[in-house]
């Protein structure tokens, strides 16, 4: 049965639905009165909750009242039919809709919707639309891009056109689970956790499932992304049985000679060779400003400050990332097990640090001094992949290399805001740290992560990945479900975060495609050149002719 659109919700009743909320959308003058107090409510709450300077200085704004009992109601209800708001633990705003005769309030936090007549909170398309599009409104108003300064580009919805309705009339749906085992090929299991966390990235599977990249059209030899393209036609396929990535390991092999072999690697090693392969082979791809796959998903930018203790100038550097390497504290090396969280990683990753006199030298002293260092993040990627460095290699100080089985204990979701540029360049009164925008830029959450269990010559990885809202256990061949807990209760060695909310910013066309019209255009000019020499020849051969008769 298809899903009803919002006109559907207008015409009728929802199949399930409320027909006491039906018979209002129904009425136009009444359901405009209703809609404009429902989005007044939602984009309250929702500017309120976006305000996301220091604490101290959201205690100064009040806080709203049950109108019955005179109690702060850190989630307040708010009747659609007149300014009551009351709390719902006591039952003071139901108690209202009874008595006024009133018939719907709204949870302003999730813009859930109660019908007094039902006795239930109800669901509708129609206000479900109504109140992302509140929520997205007021936070493209008070968002901010990371490094430009001007706002977000108002969202549009997409709607296909006649073509590509034309289109999605003739596809035909394949029965898919999107959860496939892929074989060990011979201790490849390091190559099937990165595959895996590819498989589940939602940027890199809607890239390659759109058919961006198209393995009959790609000319080039040894190519990254037509594995890729071809990973994800098996593993979405109807097909349930392991998959074995031979090729790609093959392609593997070709295009990276320190990986080839069936010894084991590491994970994190395949991992970037597997990006700078994508990059190299994508469509698009350039070495300034790269509008790549890669690029778009895990490219963020880190910038070090450093502050000369002498005159105070501080000298700032920007240089690209794909990823964030750690440090994590083994028994014995200072500290509590406590501080070994991402948060303690991170904090610990951006706080300054001592550089001597022979370190550097000022450029406006002219002279070496003591200097303090801090890296921050200054553009945040839509991925961020975290690697904890547990494996120390043999080096002049240590005679056996060693792995750091610490636990390391990492959230569901994080907030970045106080690892970024803004914030630690920046402080508000009293010292305190701020930053503009509203929580939606800075928030992430948790789509994979890699273990590794052993030592390091005779370990073996296993993953966690979530699909939808589901998580499961991925150890090469066997796909087992499993829970979040499980998940944030393992020995982490790579971790997988997604912007909650993505940047966007208007359509520009890419540069490779702005470069090749431009081509196209001096090749005609040159062709046009030639067949203007070649006429004036072919004249001046024909006034040669006439002048010899």
């Amino acid at each position: 049965m298809p899903i009803p659109t919002s006109s559907d919700a207008s015409d009728g009743v929802v199949p399930g639905g409320c027909s006491h909320l039906a018979t209002l959308l129904a009425d136009p003058p009444a359901r405009e009165g209703f809609q404009n107090k429902y989005k007044t409510v939602v984009a309250w709450h929702a500017r309120k909750r976006q305000d996301t300077s220091h604490p101290a200085k959201r205690r100064k704004v009040s806080t709203p009242t049950c109108d019955t009992c005179d109690l702060s109601l850190s989630r307040p209800f708010v009747c659609l039919s007149c300014p009551f708001a009351g709390c719902w633990s006591d039952g003071h705003i139901t108690s209202h809709l009874k008595e006024a005769g009133h018939s719907f309030c709204v949870d302003t936090r999730s813009g859930s919707l109660f019908c007094a007549d039902c006795g239930d909170f109800v669901y509708d398309p129609t206000i479900d639309e109504l109140y992302l599009s509140t929520v997205l409104l007021v936070e493209e108003k008070q968002a901010k891009f990371q490094v430009a300064k001007g706002a977000r580009e108002p969202y549009q919805p997409w709607t296909p056109n006649g073509e590509e309705s034309a289109a999605l009339k003739e596809a035909t749906i394949l029965p898919c689970s999107g959860r496939r085992g892929l074989l060990n090929l011979g201790q490849t299991c390091f190559l099937n956790v990165i595959l895996q966390s590819f498989i589940h990235n939602p940027l890199l599977r809607n890239y390659f499932l759109s058919d961006r990249h198209n393995i009959r059209l790609c000319k080039h030899t040894d190519c990254t992304c037509c594995e890729m393209d071809n990973l994800f036609s098996e593993i979405y396929s109807p097909n349930t049985t392991p998959f074995g990535p031979t090729s790609f390991l093959a392609t593997t092999w070709k295009v990276s000679a320190e990986l080839s072999g069936y010894s084991q690697q590491d994970a994190h090693e395949f991992f970037i060779t597997a990006l700078n392969q994508i990059h190299t082979t994508c469509r698009g791809s350039t070495n300034i400003s790269c509008n790549c796959i890669i690029h778009q998903t895990f490219a963020g930018q880190l910038q070090s400050d450093v502050t000369c203790e002498r005159c105070g100038n501080v000298t700032s550097t920007v240089d690209p990332m794909l990823d964030i390497s750690l440090e994590i504290r083994g028994i014995g090396k200072g500290g509590d097990s406590g501080e070994n969280t991402l948060a303690g990683c991170l904090r610990r990753y951006t706080k300054p640090e001592k550089l001597g006199a022979k370190e550097y030298s000022c450029s406006k002293c002219t002279k070496a001094h003591e200097a303090v260092k801090r890296l921050s993040i200054r553009k945040l990627p839509p991925v961020l992949s975290f690697q904890f460095k547990r494996f120390e290699h043999k080096t002049v100080s240590k005679a056996v290399p060693n792995k750091i089985d610490t636990a390391v204990r990492f959230p569901a979701s994080i907030n970045m805001a106080e690892f970024t540029t803004l914030v630690v360049t920046s402080s508000g009164k009293d010292g305190e740290p701020s930053y503009p925008g509203p929580e939606a830029m800075y928030e992430y959450d948790l789509f994979g992560v890699i273990n590794h269990e052993g030592q390091m010559d005779n370990g073996h990885y296993t993953n966690f990945a979530r699909f939808q809202d589901e998580w499961y256990r991925f150890d090469d061949d066997k796909v087992t479900p499993s829970t979040l807990g499980a998940c944030l209760n393992s020995n982490a060695y790579m971790c997988f975060y997604v912007k909650r909310h993505l940047d966007y910013k208007p359509y520009m066309k890419p540069t490779y495609r702005v470069a090749r019209e431009n081509d196209i255009v001096r090749e005609q000019e040159q062709e046009k050149q030639k067949e203007m020499a070649r006429m004036k020849e072919v004249d001046d051969a024909l006034m040669a002719m006439i002048a010899g008769d």
